[in-house]
């Protein structure tokens, strides 16, 4: 099963042509699938006092977050769809990856407060990001948030392998060939 996380507000955008493009070569392909829209859910990215009481046991008070851990427990593949908004992911992710990446579901700590990765059934990733600047310029002037921050600091200290990040620049500004051109290239990623 592949959950695919989709983080982008607006059904006309980029973005949503790429996740209807993904979920159309996944069902192609007799790929089992569901999807975390967190604007359709309206998923609540911010931090509140009552969740903070019980972030040291790694537990929620909030039924959605429940269920997105048990989506992620069931799949073997995550696939991530967002744009890159300030050179970093979207505000509604980074929530996303605050409240349900939770210690004792998705990491144990040791006493010397290294993180160990409980997410080891999560055997491939795919990022699929897009925005203006093209990859070279994130990674090499603006940080690498993505690579650096995401990627190494949450996906794989959390347990995942395998992770592929695929990435359209220039969307603002490329023709619609171009877009085109990109979508047929997400057909050969499953």
């Amino acid at each position: 099963m592949k959950t695919i996380i989709y983080a982008h507000p607006w059904e006309g955008s980029y973005n949503h042509a790429i996740l209807e493009r993904v979920t159309d070569v996944l069902t192609r392909n007799n790929l089992t699938y569901q999807v975390i829209d967190l604007y359709a859910d309206k998923f609540d990215p911010v931090y509140h006092a009552s969740e903070l009481k019980e972030f040291s046991q790694g537990t929620t008070p909030y039924s959605l977050i429940k269920d997105y851990q048990k989506m992620i427990q069931d799949s073997d593949g995550l696939i991530f769809i967002f744009p890159i908004w300030w050179y970093s992911t979207p505000g509604i992710l980074k929530g996303f990856l605050d409240k349900v990446f939770l210690k004792n579901f998705a990491y144990t700590e040791t006493k010397s407060g290294i993180m160990t990765g409980q997410l080891t059934n999560i055997k491939s990733v795919k990022v699929i990001t897009t925005g203006q600047a093209p990859k070279w310029y994130i990674r090499l002037l603006k940080g690498d948030g993505i690579r650096q921050t995401f990627i190494k600091g949450t996906l794989k200290a959390v347990g995942m392998k395998h992770i592929k990040w695929i990435h359209e620049g220039m969307v603002v500004t490329s023709s619609r060939d171009k877009k085109q051109t990109f979508l047929q290239r997400l057909d050969r990623l499953f």
